[in-house]
């Protein structure tokens, strides 16, 4: 059983690494919010047939919680596909792990945390600060003369960072207090419901808000449907079920360092696909936060963060 649900999370974390790519090819015949939009909906078609059985155990309270976890969805997913548009798949997906980071980092509020849950130790503080010189250097790398000191060029250019890069950042941000919603409603919430509810508050918030977004826009395709049929499907309805039977087999830690491996998918498939290459500096910006993630989790911490596809 075990050895299933590890193989499972690899190809969870497999398919989401490379649907980085997928979106961003698909992005050429949609906008960003009205991508989102379809894909949720259809994501909330599938799992409200395949968990059919379960609408008749949703209670008042659980849409309370329902609509909290799928506000903080919708944004993050916002926040990450408008931001790639603006930056590339292997930097979307490594600025995107650091909700691994950011999770126990926010725990420090002690509201935040789950009923029981301890604060943060050393090697969150640690892998935070590791993380974030890891994003300095993949986003800004220097553009320095060669006459410039050795300080200076280890030190990155700010001016270069865009504003994918900071949207992206974004949706780290708003995947982190997804998690911790999660990790305050998930014990008291059959993952079936939860599922359908939080899918589909998020597909009515990416409604609401996509005027406020943007002139949505959306030229049918074969890239494009290829790529909505397997961001609803694979990334999203499946993944997340999978997600959660594994979750409650597997330790935590060893979900969490699984999950790390999602920018890796993601570098490899736009290295393959497009010709991507990561120079030295980036490379070492994404080691940085590999690095970080990885020490994130080292130390069980107080909850078990969930990673998010593009």
């Amino acid at each position: 059983m075990k050895l299933r649900a590890y193989l499972l999370m690899t190809f969870v974390v497999a398919v989401w690494g490379t649907t980085f790519v997928l979106i961003k090819g698909a992005l050429a015949d949609s906008t960003p919010a009205a991508f989102n939009l379809i894909r949720m909906t259809l994501a909330f078609a599938l799992l409200a047939v395949a968990y059919h059985g379960s609408w008749h155990t949703i209670r008042r309270t659980h849409i309370a919680a329902g609509a909290v976890v799928g506000l903080c969805l919708a944004a993050g997913y916002q926040f990450q596909t408008i931001g790639l548009v603006r930056t590339t798949p292997s930097k979307s997906a490594f600025i995107t792990g650091l909700v691994v980071v950011l999770v126990p980092l926010f725990s420090i509020v002690p509201a935040l945390r789950p009923p029981g849950a301890r604060a943060p130790r050393w090697n969150a503080f640690l892998g935070a600060a590791l993380a974030f010189f890891g994003i300095l250097f993949l986003t800004s790398p220097a553009n320095l003369p060669a006459s410039s000191s050795a300080l200076a060029t280890l030190l990155p250019d700010l001016s270069s960072m865009n504003l994918g890069d900071v949207l992206t950042f974004g949706c780290a941000v708003a995947f982190a207090f997804h998690c911790i919603a999660l990790g305050h409603v998930s014990p008291r919430i059959p993952f079936q419901p939860l599922a359908i509810l939080q899918v589909g508050f998020c597909a009515l918030f990416m409604a609401a808000s996509l005027p406020f977004i943007e002139h949505p826009h959306v030229h049918f395709t074969p890239r494009l449907i290829t790529a909505l049929v397997i961001a609803a499907a694979l990334a999203t309805a499946a993944a997340f079920s999978i997600q959660s039977w594994a979750q409650s087999i597997l330790p935590s830690t060893h979900t969490a360092l699984l999950l790390t491996l999602e920018p890796v998918f993601a570098w490899i498939t736009s290295f393959l696909v497009t010709g991507e290459r990561l120079g030295l500096r980036p490379a070492s910006g994404a080691l940085l936060i590999l690095v970080g993630i990885a020490l994130t989790e080292l130390v069980p911490q107080p909850h078990v963060p969930t990673a998010h596809e593009a």
